[in-house]
């Protein structure tokens, strides 16, 4: 009767080999999901438009982009196709963030446009005068950059919008197939009666 409970050798060797497997098995499948790495954003982007005016401007400045195919993004149609209006600045309307218990005012004005994509044609960008506190002129910049395969500024000007509703063009381009960009102008094409 005492023979059934004796174990020999082997059969130890075996479960204690066993239970290294598991144990190594264990830890691989805890390395093979690590945690997620947090605040990385990728955006991927082929070109950025840009709109700015002067900080702590409280009047608000929007863009308008047309795409070839006669689409127009602005802040109440901000995706279309591979155009995307990333950020709509209202000027100094919620310029507040709370960063550990304290507000810290953000006072850039800016208005960014990304074009994620190579989309052959001519694009329109326009800038429009939306809400005025200051009823006084603003000067806007306007800057079109190629981000790949090398970041490269295309375009870089300046315009004045005298009074609220004012809408000016600030640059017309083409984009090739290869995704060359030519024939800058700035002949005007409203937008805003299109939005």
């Amino acid at each position: 009767m005492r023979e059934r409970y004796r174990l020999d050798p082997f059969t130890d060797l075996l479960f204690n080999a066993l239970l290294g497997f598991t144990f190594l098995f264990l830890v691989a499948i805890m390395y093979m999901n690590p945690v997620a790495k947090t605040g990385i954003i990728d955006p991927k982007a082929e070109y950025i438009i840009t709109a700015s005016w002067p900080d702590h401007n409280p009047d608000d400045i929007d863009i308008w982009v047309e795409d070839p195919e006669g689409s127009v993004v602005w802040f109440r149609n901000p995706a279309v196709g591979l155009l995307h209006l990333d950020r709509d600045d209202r000027g100094m309307l919620n310029d507040v963030i709370n960063v550990n218990g304290r507000e810290i005012e953000n006072p850039l004005n800016q208005e960014i446009v990304t074009l994620r994509g190579v989309v052959h044609g001519e694009y329109v960008v326009n800038v429009h005068y939306y809400a005025t506190e200051t009823n006084r002129p603003v000067d806007v910049n306007v800057r079109l950059v190629r981000v790949n395969p090398k970041l490269e500024v295309i375009y870089y000007g300046a315009l004045k919008l005298e009074k609220k509703g004012d809408e000016k063009t600030a640059v017309r381009f083409r984009i090739a197939p290869d995704g060359q960009i030519s024939g800058l102008d700035f002949l005007p094409k409203p937008l805003v009666k299109l939005g």
